[in-house]
Order: structure tokens, then sequence, then C-alpha cells
């Protein structure tokens, strides 16, 4: 290892407070990888609480690896060296295993430049018997791990805190009973919620289509999904500067949504919704307190959360800042728009995603104009000025009058603002609709790319002549690649593997060209109910006809209700024990 990298390293660590160090070589050892920036990936709470997690069995030490950035990535590239750990500068492939925490698509093109560049074979297919297993977990392990199957040995699918101990577990003792490579597959399958891709063997008909995921070795027919109360600690476990949220405690006061909204897969695979304790979250703002941090508060709805007004006022009441994603324009209110108002937040952002009444009946979002007024009412007499909407365009179903309404919707925003004397701004972040697995609109297809584009347009010339309006949009090639990421089978992990060797996303145009991949026939073409799907073998625990059944009222325009206790409709309840196996 260079010095200079060896300083880089210590740096960051030293500017680090609650972090784990063992002595290399005393326990066995894990990497946590987050194959994003530093700064990006020690924003993500979940990875520090599987962190924490390991790091506190008295058999394993966990340490963490992140993509490079410019800075680093030079010294890596001028010194060749491997990609080391931080906390004991130790390259990947002295691991026994390597932990890849995933959460969004666009970092599927870096997880086989960090396995490389941590000497590690790319492909599973290529590891020996003294190869690091490669196990990934995150979001997108369980709504849809194909397309990274090729790069992985064994996904984990469900909420990681009480899966990771069973893993570990099996794991240990496949090792200490001298398994080979296979068999350690074999039992780790066995596992509840362990999903080995290796162990399905995918068939396809004339057509290309998936025609069946049949298992071998005794792997289980389906992965049941994992999950848990909320009784572990959910806050920040590593506290450092130097992240995109490096001022903030963050504290999970909820998981999982009941809202239903047709869309959102976290709706669905996190579901049940579950709050953490009052008096639990109090004693986490005090940790955040002794640390000097802004409070950052973290779930699905936060301002759906039952305590809200109390927690606010107790933040407040301890001299701290707090702050919070979008809020559900049903259920804000005044004190927690006063308390992010003293807090020094100047916008307050919601979430309407559609502009029309039609549209948003037809996603389910249960929340009408009337909600975004009385919204900004309490946020304008709270002294928050600024207004920001998140906007999604291409939805099913979709009309051109639906395109309109997000016009005539701002224009009335704008209209409302100014009755109230605000003269705040008015910022629209529009993105296209991407079908995500384990939703009623998997089976959906996406809308084509020129009409987007043209849809974007026409909102932009419409409302981007106004001074007070500022429209932002995620580039729309991203999002294309994002929807053949997302819905895609182990052929997408093949197209993935040979951008890989062109230079990652900038090589994704040619690897499909090469493959003679049909992006637009993926994309763009409904999918029958019935078909196989490629995650068709993991069991989120819904009812078989659950998402048809909602796919069927998004037709029509029908609302489904929140969840409530004793609600028995999707299934995940069930009266079960809360650990995934009900």
């Amino acid at each position: 290892m260079s010095w200079q990298i060896e300083r880089k390293l210590a740096e960051r660590l030293a500017d680090e407070t609650g972090y784990y160090k063992y002595p290399f070589g005393t326990r066995r050892a894990m990497a946590l990888c987050y194959p994003n920036t530093y700064e990006v990936a020690m924003s993500n709470l979940g990875m520090q609480i599987i962190y924490r997690e390991v790091n506190e069995r008295a058999d394993w030490l966990c340490e963490r690896a992140f993509l490079p950035d410019k800075e680093l990535a030079a010294l890596y590239a001028k010194e060749r060296s491997p990609l080391l750990t931080l906390e004991n500068g130790r390259p990947l492939c002295d691991f026994e295993i390597i932990g890849l925490s995933v959460s969004f698509e666009m970092d599927y093109f870096n997880i086989p430049a960090m396995l490389e560049q941590g000497r590690v074979p790319v492909l599973a297919a290529d590891r020996e018997e003294t190869d690091p297993l490669v196990v990934m977990g995150g979001p997108v392990a369980f709504f849809n791990p194909e397309p990274l199957s090729p790069f992985v040995d064994v996904c984990l699918i469900g909420e990681g805190e009480g899966l990771i101990h069973s893993f570990l577990d099996a794991y240990t003792a496949g090792r200490e009973a001298g398994e080979s490579r296979q068999a350690l597959l074999r039992r780790l399958a066995k596992v509840p919620g362990v999903y080995v891709p290796s162990l399905y063997r995918h068939e396809y008909d004339e057509d290309g289509r998936l025609r069946a995921i049949v298992p071998e070795d005794g792997a289980p027919a389906s992965v049941r999904r994992q999950w848990r109360e909320l009784t572990g600690p959910g806050e920040t476990v590593v506290a450092t500067p130097h992240t995109e949220f490096g001022a903030m405690y963050l504290i999970e006061i909820a998981r999982g949504c009941g809202r239903h909204c047709r869309f959102c897969m976290a709706g669905y695979c996190y579901r049940r919704p579950r709050v953490r304790p009052l008096e639990y979250v109090k004693e986490a703002v005090l940790r955040g307190k002794r640390l000097g941090k802004k409070i950052g508060l973290m779930g699905a709805a936060i301002s759906d959360y039952p305590y809200i007004d109390e927690l606010v006022e107790f933040i407040r009441s301890q001299g701290l800042a707090f702050s919070c994603a979008s809020l559900r324009a049903d259920s804000i209110t005044p004190a927690i728009v006063k308390g992010l108002a003293e807090s020094g937040q100047k916008t307050i952002t919601l979430a309407p995603e559609a502009g029309s009444t039609h549209m948003r009946d037809i996603i389910n979002k249960g929340i009408t104009e009337e909600h975004l007024l009385h919204s900004i009412d309490l946020a304008t007499a709270a002294g928050i000025r600024h207004v920001r909407m998140y906007i999604m365009i291409g939805l099913p179903m979709e009309t051109d009058e639906d395109i309109e309404g997000i016009v005539t919707m701002t224009r009335r925003v704008q209209a409302h603002m100014a009755s109230i004397g605000n003269k705040g701004k008015i910022t629209l972040s529009i993105n296209p609709f991407i079908p995500k697995p384990c939703t009623p609109f998997q089976w959906m297809a996406m809308t084509d790319q020129k009409t987007v584009e043209k849809r974007l347009s026409y909102i932009k010339k419409a409302l981007d002549k106004d001074k007070q309006i500022e429209i932002l949009a995620e580039p729309l090639r991203q999002c294309y690649i994002q929807g053949v990421l997302a819905r895609g089978d182990r052929r997408v992990g093949q197209l993935l593997a040979l951008a890989h060797q062109y230079g990652g996303v900038k090589g994704w145009k040619r690897a499909v060209k090469e493959l003679r991949f049909d992006v637009q026939g993926f994309l763009y073409t409904e999918r029958p109910v019935d078909a196989v799907l490629p995650w068709s073998v993991l069991d989120m625990g819904l009812d078989a006809n659950y998402l048809v059944k909602e796919l069927e009222l998004a037709r029509k325009g029908a609302f489904t209700i929140p969840c409530f206790d004793g609600c028995r409709r999707c299934h995940v309840c069930g009266g079960g024990d809360g650990d995934g196996m009900d």
C-alpha cells in the first residue's frame, strides 16, 4: 500500500466516531462494500446497521470498502494498488466474505469494477475454493437480484438485522465442518431468506421468454422474504462529517408504509408498517445531541409517525434542529412545519407524484390538491416559503390531459401562494415512471422515451419562462437503463458483465449492440400477468393474486385504503409473529 493511500484512509478514519477496528486475523473477516463513494455510502443507514450487527458478534469482524472518489482513484491507479478496506487497509481478496449493500440500479455498474480492483474474480462461476464468498443484501437483493446474479454467490432476501446472523452462523458451521464451496452453498440455501442463484436454472421458450425457474440440488422452490419488528437500534453507528448528511445524526423512526401507492416498491417489500417506540427515539435524539449533530428523521412517511408532534416538540426542547425527507400532504401538522422552520429549513417538500386527480387515483396516492394547498398554508405561516414537489410522468394509463394537469396544478399552487402573500419559489422534480418488481405495475410497459421527452418538453415550455418556477429532471438515458436493470433477468447480467469490459455505464450501448439485446421490446412491451418473472422465486409474503387485484383497481381508478390493525388483505401480516415465516 502506498503511503499516500494509507494516509488518506487514516485521515478518513480519524474523522469518524463509532467505528470498529479489530486486529486482522483474530476473527473471521467480512468486508462490507457499498458500490458508491464514501460520501454516498456513509449516508446509508442500512449499511451502518449491518456493520454494527456483524462487529458486535464475538466471532466476526467487519471492515468497509467503497468506490474510490476521483482523488483516491488516481492514487490507486498510480500505485496499481488493490482496493483496500478503511479499518485495516486490507485488499478485498483477504476476506472470507464480501458483503455488497446495494440500493440503486445505477450502482450495479460499480460492482464488477470494485470486485476486480479488490483482486476478486468478477464472475461467481470463476471463483475457486479459496476465493471470498460474495454476498448481496440491500433493497435490490430482495426485489430482483437477477441482473447481478453473475457476480454474486448469495443474496439475502429481506431485512438484514436478524438474517445476517442466521447466515453467518450457517456459514461458520459449514466452514468448521470443512465443506467444499458447493456444499457450503447448498447448506446456506436451506437458511430462510437465503437465495443462491447458482442453484436455480432459468429456462426460456423459443421466443426468448422466461418459461420456468427450476431449483436444483435440493434448493427450496421459493425463498421467503424475512422481516422483523423494530426491536434493535436504528440510528447512526459511525458519525463522520464527510457525507451527504454529515451534519446529521440519522434515526429511523419507522419502517415500511401502508399507504398502498401502486408504483412504490418499498411500500410492498417493506410491508408491514412498523414504528419505533417514542421513548427509544427520544433516547436516540439525546445520543445525537451529545455528538453535536442535527437530527435526521428517517422513514417512508415521516408525518405518518403516530407520535410525530410530541417527537418534534422534544427535539426542539433540546435546542436541536431536525430534518426529514418529503412529507405526506394529508398528514402534515403545524408542529412539524413549525419545527422545520425553526430548524432553518427554507423549503417544504411534498410528493403529489401526479398533477391530476385521475392519475393520483390510478396510482392510489390518496392526496388531493386541497391537501397540497393546506400544507403550503401551514408552511407559509411557519415561515417556510419555498415548495418542492416530486412528479412522475409516463405513468400507466397516463393521458395528455394528465400532463396538462401538472401544469394546471403548478399554476394553482403558485396562485394560492400569491394569495397568501408567499412569493417563494416552486421547484418541480420530474422523473419518468419506472415499473418496479413486486408492485401492481410490475407487468406494465414503460412509456417510450420519445413520448416522455415530448411531455417533459411541453411542461418546460409551459412553465420554464416563469422565474419563480424551477424544473429539475434526471437524465432520461439513465432512467431507461434503470428500467432495464430493475426488471431484468440473467441476460441483463450478461449485459452488465460486457459493459464492465467496455468501461462500465459508458460501455452499455456497445454491450447492448454486441449482444443484440432488444431494449425497446423489453421496455415497451406489457407483460402478461401470468408470466414467469425473473423474481418469481422470491416470496414477499403477499397473497398470490393480490398484486393482480391491485392492478385491476388501478385500471378502474379505485381507492385502496391504508393498512390498519387486523387487516388481512395482502396476507403479509396474516396473524404471524413477525419473523417473516407466517
